[in-house]
């Protein structure tokens, strides 16, 4: 299996000088963990949700502000994703084995890698959710057959 059969095409993406909120925006509200960074389509770094909570600071240390009815909002440090980014992000191309993506997670302890053509472009990302979930049906189809089988009933 080929990181193509398990990617996700559509990615979100920042830029390196967007300011957090974009990405406090998009971790939230599109439900993702991590976004490329890239640079005229071109990957050049990877920023988490961890990334951002780190940048954001402790719950006792919140940035929220009382808003005009009182009630608390929280305010985004204006700070620019350059500020949390990870340079040096580990890619691979969509031909990679599905195996070898999932071993270069593990070893780096990454829980997703941007999938890039052969000029660097950004093609989809490979998220350990993505492997997880073939991984599971995996299984499942394998724990069917073994009930099957001690069941004495055939596949057909």
């Amino acid at each position: 299996m080929r990181v193509e059969d398990l990617m996700t095409s559509k990615v979100f993406t920042v830029e390196q000088h967007d300011l957090i909120d974009r990405v406090f925006f998009l971790i939230h509200y599109e439900r993702i963990r991590h976004l490329p960074v890239v640079e005229k389509g071109k990957v050049i770094a990877i920023v988490s949700d961890r990334d951002l909570y780190k940048a954001l600071g402790p719950k006792s240390n919140s940035h929220a502000i009382e808003s005009a009815s009182g009630a608390a909002e929280l305010h985004v440090v204006p700070k620019k994703v350059q500020h949390i980014m990870h340079r040096g992000v580990i890619t691979v191309s969509r031909d990679t084995y599905a195996s070898e993506a999932a071993a270069l997670m593990t070893e780096h302890k990454i829980g997703a890698l941007p999938v890039v053509d052969k000029d660097n472009k950004l093609v989809g990302i490979l998220s350990s959710t993505d492997i997880l979930r073939v991984f599971s049906k995996i299984e499942k189809a394998g724990e069917k057959r073994e009930k099957r089988i001690a069941a004495g009933i055939s596949h057909t």
